[in-house]
């Protein structure tokens, strides 16, 4: 039986690179060790999966055998750190079917359990559902690994994968759920509620931890979310919160203050990507560079944009503090 990932909070990790001035390439090189410290710092605070070389992890940047280093070295630190058969997707960014399946066959040979597939989007509006439905059809048919639809119009050329397309490809057993990286929380619910999807098989994620604590109250399986590289205890700590039934008074007060602090820091997310979470990785944890990423996306904060969020910061940094592993794990 095709197995699917377990529920809780994944982390889109950002791909580390070295300082452009150690490189004599004409990009940074990636930081595998770099990837592996950080990898192991969120598995040890309640993470409960990586999403590596997602849209955040800048796969489209990466050269084949980046991407293939990135899997199995993480993979390996993993292991040596004791989370062997720690959850994994890796993404596919891709529109060609041949492409996307090479991916997903370097990502099993490295150590992925699962593909984390985004949804074909270079035409935009003319890759209607049907297209989609098959587009997915046939790559679930051939993958290596089992695949997760991945939804985000904000790359995709504004494509919406409809809570119907969801349905019907929730019955490939090689498809075994789905990333939703869009604020339509009525899809999300539609999609985790629908009694025609065997729910045990395909998990709903969102891609925005301002959603976490609604969505999961209407059964989906977590989110796959940013915040988390940086503040992983207060996500994951939310997360086991809102799993908790029945709601009691004093868990549903919890639920309340931490998805505030969590909603309101995303906003910062929102705002910066790519850019920001990478310098409030390094801020934050100490892991990586402020640099940025790859071209075009590199570069840092705005000078004095960090300070202006300081009582964003100084709040979720205080409820991160205060927590422990009783409390996230």
């Amino acid at each position: 039986m095709t197995s699917s990932p377990p529920t809780g909070v994944f982390v889109p990790v950002p791909t580390f690179f070295k300082p452009a001035s150690s490189s004599n390439s004409l990009q940074a090189a990636v930081d595998v060790e770099t990837q592996i410290q950080h990898s192991v710092f969120l598995a040890k605070n309640g993470v409960r999966g990586l999403v590596l070389l997602g849209s955040t992890g800048e796969a489209i940047h990466m050269s084949r055998q980046e991407r293939i280093d990135l899997v199995s070295g993480v993979r390996k630190g993993l292991n040596d750190a004791g989370f062997p058969d720690y959850p994994i997707m890796a993404g596919t960014l891709i529109n060609s079917i041949d492409e996307t399946l090479e991916w997903l066959e370097d990502f099993k040979k490295a150590g992925a359990q699962w593909g984390l597939v985004l949804a074909p989007g270079y035409f935009g509006a003319a890759a209607n559902q049907e297209g989609i439905r098959e587009w997915y059809t046939v790559v679930a048919d051939k993958s290596p690994l089992p695949v997760l639809i991945y939804n985000y119009p904000g790359v995709t050329n504004g494509v919406m994968v409809t809570p119907e397309t969801y349905r019907i490809l929730a019955q490939h057993p090689n498809i075994v759920g789905c990333k939703m990286s869009h604020a339509v929380v009525s899809w999300h619910n539609q999609v985790s509620l629908d009694p025609k999807i065997d729910h045990k098989k395909f998990k709903v994620y969102s891609g925005l931890g301002q959603q976490l604590g609604p969505i999961v109250f209407f059964d989906a399986a977590g989110v796959i979310d940013g915040l988390a590289a940086i503040y992983p205890k207060t996500v994951c700590t939310l997360m086991k919160v809102a799993e908790i039934r029945p709601i009691s008074d004093e868990n549903l007060k919890k639920i309340k203050e931490l998805q505030y602090t969590v909603s309101t820091t995303e906003e910062f997310i929102g705002k910066y990507g790519i850019v920001g979470i990478k310098e409030a990785v390094k801020r934050v944890t100490g892991f990586g560079t402020m640099e940025g990423g790859r071209l075009p996306i590199k570069g840092k904060l705005p000078e004095g944009e960090w300070e202006k969020w300081s009582e964003v910061w100084e709040r979720i940094q205080k409820t991160e503090d205060s927590l422990s592993e009783k409390d996230f794990k």
